[in-house]
């Protein structure tokens, strides 16, 4: 029995030297960190001045978030317009589709993203210092943002290496090229800077369970970040819109060419029938009647292709109506309050917290290093 409680108290015996030692280590590094605390005071004095810096150099952003839920594409051939006026007016299910859209909230992203619509954004009036009475575009704004001290420091190769290469090139300031029939588009260097940045700045996205869509924009404006992001909404209704309504269109725009034409081939063959039986009604002649047939069958023929096209170009109407989706803005633009991102504060704790961390690094681990390393190399 005594051998066996041994046993059992020998683990434990085993483990307090392990204690002990982690305590002396903990009181050995706390001892180092006392015999330090000048540097450290230091470390914290620089890392506050440095984050001061930083946090004054960095200007404020602002961002600016809607919501939008746009409309489900359902089955649109049972309960459209389309297919009531089809229904009403006997032209079949032949116009009314059966919803697929070639384009849906999906897409949103992307579009958003897209080089056309960010390059109609630079051209969009904005407010100037928050007074309504003065207008500015986009892209003149975008010039006007500040930036970061460093961020000249950092770009002033690039604009050397720009300035030299400018005096052996011929710079063409007319602008890029707008090419409506290829569809290419050839930007200027100042409009692909903003341009970036926009997309930089301006992002969409889609839940795909719920479809619910979240527009967000960041100037250092909050109205016009405001302003920006219902722009921004509204223009994504309207490339949705006209993207899905863009065949429904084409088909009307057709039906309605073919309706006119129909309708004049029909007033024709009436006022040829009506002249014809005008200047024969007294004669009983069988060439006669053959030909006032021939005349009346042509002017029903007429008719019937005329009322037909008629039909469908109401179809075809109704079509465009129902293709337009609906879209509900459940968060609408709201200028805010407060910046977006890292406060000011936050920026100064951690450079006070990396100056110390390094200090301490430095110290416990960088100086022996360093020591080792020129003992080996000389």
């Amino acid at each position: 029995m005594t051998e066996q409680k041994l046993a059992k108290d020998l683990p434990a015996v085993s483990s307090e030297p392990k204690a002990d030692e982690m305590e002396i280590d903990l009181m050995d590094i706390l001892r180092k960190i006392i015999a330090i605390r000048k540097i450290l005071y230091k470390a914290v004095g620089i890392g506050l001045v440095i984050g001061i810096i930083v946090a004054l150099s960095i200007p404020k952003k602002y961002t600016v978030e809607v919501t939008l839920s746009p409309e489900m594409s359902n089955s649109k051939a049972n309960g459209g317009l389309a297919s009531m006026a089809a229904s009403f007016l006997g032209a079949g299910t032949g116009m009314s589709g059966d919803g697929s859209d070639a384009l849906n909230a999906s897409l949103s992203p992307d579009i958003v993203s897209s080089t056309p619509f960010l390059l109609e954004l630079l051209s969009m009036s904005i407010p100037v210092d928050g007074e309504e009475s003065e207008k500015n575009d986009l892209g003149s704004y975008l010039d006007s943002q500040s930036s970061p001290w460093w961020s000249y420091i950092i770009g002033l190769p690039g604009m050397a290496i720009s300035g030299v290469r400018s005096l052996f090139t011929d710079k063409d300031e007319s602008g890029g090229l707008r090419d409506s029939q290829s569809g290419a588009i050839e930007l200027t260097e100042e409009e692909d800077k903003k341009i970036t940045s926009l997309k930089k700045n301006i992002t969409a996205v889609m839940d795909k369970k719920t479809a619910i869509t979240n527009v967000s924009v960041t100037l250092q404006d909050p109205k016009v970040a405001a302003v920006v992001a219902d722009s921004v909404v509204h223009k994504l209704q309207e490339y949705i819109i006209g993207y899905r309504t863009f065949k429904a269109k084409e088909d009307c725009a057709y039906l309605e060419k073919l309706f006119k034409e129909r309708q004049e081939e029909y007033y024709a063959a009436q006022k040829k029938y009506a002249e014809y039986v005008d200047t024969h009604d007294n004669l009983i002649l069988q060439s006669v009647r053959a030909e006032q047939e021939r005349l009346q069958n042509d002017m029903s023929l007429a008719y019937q292709v005329y009322s037909q096209v008629a039909n469908q170009l109401q179809v075809a109407r109704a079509k465009v109506q129902e293709e337009k989706p609906v879209f509900a803005v459940v968060e609408p633009a709201v200028v805010p309050q407060q910046s977006s991102g890292m406060g000011r504060k936050t920026y100064v704790i951690v450079f006070v917290f990396l100056s110390v961390v390094t200090v301490i690094g430095w110290k416990f681990f960088g100086e022996e290093f360093w020591d080792k390393l020129k003992r080996e190399l000389a």
